[in-house]
């Protein structure tokens, strides 16, 4: 069974609040197109893809701000079953406690990593 990693990040075409499936690059760039200036959402899915995982791409309208679009996609994950285990779930941009919190009841139930920035982190342990 393949491994799957979800994303959470930026991009600039594709569909907000639903999950884009994605098993290569030529339809990563098909249904997200490129990533808009500082953004990691994108740069992340390419490394997951080119490490032959499964991405499950959320896109939301800015990384880190949009709360209610990192809710939706958690509760999406968290009630419906994935084809491939879920090994990380990305969160480029979010430095925000309650929606780091809200991942965790899915990181342990996949015992997946929480994926994020080195600034992301220094915000988290700082607020």
């Amino acid at each position: 069974m393949r491994q799957a990693v979800a994303l959470f990040g930026e991009a600039e075409k594709g569909d907000f609040r639903t999950a884009h499936y994605c098993r290569d690059l030529s339809e990563l760039e098909r249904l997200l197109g490129h990533p808009p200036p500082e953004s990691y959402g994108l740069h992340f899915a390419i490394q997951a893809l080119l490490f032959d995982r499964v991405l499950i791409y959320f896109r939301v309208p800015e990384e880190g701000f949009c709360p209610d679009e990192y809710r939706l996609g958690l509760k999406m994950l968290r009630d419906h079953e994935v084809d491939a285990r879920l090994a990380a779930i990305g969160l480029p941009g979010v430095g925000d406690s309650e929606i780091i919190a809200a991942s965790r009841p899915l990181c342990e139930r996949h015992h997946s990593l929480l994926l994020f920035t080195e600034s992301d982190l220094y915000d988290f342990l700082t607020t």
